[in-house]
């Protein structure tokens, strides 16, 4: 394999920034991956990777790029999203990369750039000292901030014996998060004149009953805590109903979101909303529901002795100098898929903040430490 030295991060991730990748999904006429990829690619294939486009959404691809071992090895999975949340309510020029006080800013330096800066640069310097039995692969992926079709379109062509995903951590060491269930409840009324209550059915005061009930629900599951996520949440988050002042309301509709801890899953949620519902029913003279479901994503927990949980907690206490913190996200990420895909995984990555918001950064010095930790579990967990 031709050398071309160890690579650094730090401009890695200037040039990544400076790539529009905003995901048209969340904004409409945004870049998308293919520019971003394209780069990633001719960045990894002289360095002795078999790089692949997976594009089934045109202008979505994804990229996974293997460096295959010698044979009788361990291969091992590292994975970071290439989209980006929108630009216009950055302060400053979002793709034009500042270093100040040991910072790097800018749209994705945080979320999640720095992770695919510090995890091509990872395997790269693995893969050129060589020795490597087991397979590298990395999955850099599109539409992670949506609906995580680029792991899934992933998933369907490649496998591996473990996976690190590189999303934000503050350098410890993530190995569970919450999953969530987004439904609609349509509460029925019937329509009439304002005028004329004996033939009108309210239903924005019908849903009155729903909303004391729900947070009722909530007041239950702060009852039962996840020893890491803490308990599994509720919430209604957004409401429409009625049509205008003079007339009874025929509809009211809420969509929840769900926010769920391993050991539930949507058809729990489901079960337990209809059960709410048709208490309401039962109880609530004229009270009559539809109940819609739509996305959903499992919550996610990984084994603590798994080989590539212990391997990674090894070197990460070697690099810090310290055992690393052991935590839980309440937000959900791709491990879960790749956890369902029957792949050990683990979230490690960069510190930094003000992912999704007006200024966004990562740590510079914890991009090498991350880069460092995860060069030596890559070398460790496939040789």
């Amino acid at each position: 394999m031709t050398s071309l030295n160890s690579p650094d991060p730090v401009p890695l991730l200037a040039r990544l920034i400076g790539i529009d990748s905003v995901n048209p999904d969340l904004v409409p006429g945004g870049a998308g991956e293919t520019r971003i990829a394209d780069f990633c690619a001719g960045w990894l294939a002289p360095r002795g990777f078999d790089v692949h486009r997976l594009e089934k959404r045109p202008g979505r691809p994804s990229l996974v790029a293997v460096a295959r071992g010698m044979g009788g090895g361990r291969s091992l999975m590292l994975n970071g999203h290439l989209d980006t949340v929108g630009l216009s309510t950055y302060d400053g020029d979002p793709l034009e990369p500042e270093i100040r006080d040991g910072r790097m800013y800018g749209r994705g330096a945080f979320d999640m750039k720095g992770g695919i800066a510090a995890m091509m640069t990872a395997a790269a310097r693995a893969v050129e000292r060589g020795r490597l039995r087991g397979d590298v692969i990395l999955a850099c992926v599109a539409d992670e901030e949506h609906a995580s079709s680029g792991t899934e379109e992933v998933l369907e062509a490649f496998t591996a014996d473990a996976a690190v995903v590189t999303e934000p951590s503050h350098l410890e060491v993530t190995l569970a998060h919450k999953g969530f269930a987004w439904l609609d409840v349509e509460i029925q009324g019937r329509a009439a004149h304002g005028s004329r209550p004996d033939l009108g059915v309210d239903a924005i005061a019908k849903a009155g009953h729903f909303l004391v009930a729900l947070e009722e629900w909530g007041r239950r599951l702060a009852r039962a805590p996840h020893p890491l996520l803490g308990a599994g949440t509720v919430h209604a988050s957004v409401i429409r109903g009625g049509e205008e002042a003079s007339t009874y309301p025929a509809s009211c509709r809420i969509t929840i979101e769900r926010r769920t801890v391993p050991g539930e899953s949507a058809d729990t949620v489901h079960a337990e909303l209809t059960a709410i519902l048709d208490g309401l029913s039962a109880g609530v003279p004229g009270f009559r529901y539809r109940l819609h479901r739509d996305l959903h994503r499992e919550p996610f927990e990984a084994d603590p002795e798994a080989p590539i949980v212990r391997t990674l907690t090894r070197h990460a206490e070697a690099v810090l100098g310290r055992p690393p913190v052991i935590r839980a996200e309440p937000f959900w990420t791709d491990c879960a898929l790749l956890d369902r895909a029957g792949i050990p995984c683990l979230l490690f990555g960069v510190d930094g903040g003000g992912a999704h918001s007006a200024t966004e950064w990562a740590d510079i010095a914890s991009l090498h430490q991350v880069t460092d930790v995860l060069t030596r579990t890559i070398s460790d967990f496939c040789s």
